[in-house]
């Protein structure tokens, strides 16, 4: 057998292989994605908001202490 055959008849194997597993999945209902995108961009917000703080408290620090 060619390589180019044999390398088609992986492909096959492997997306045949993938479709299977797909079949195995559950996926989220509509409400269970909508709630956990909802938790995802407050989640995102709050380490942006502290993280936004912490820069400016450091920022205040250093531009302090480069003075004196």
């Amino acid at each position: 057998m060619s390589t180019v055959t044999e390398s088609f008849r992986k492909v096959r194997f492997f997306l045949a292989d993938v479709q299977n597993e797909l079949r195995k999945s559950t996926w989220p209902t509509r409400g269970e994605l909508i709630e956990s995108t909802v938790v995802v961009i407050v989640a995102v917000i709050l380490f942006a908001v502290y993280i936004g703080l912490c820069d400016t408290v450091l920022r205040k620090c250093v531009g302090f202490f480069a003075r004196h």
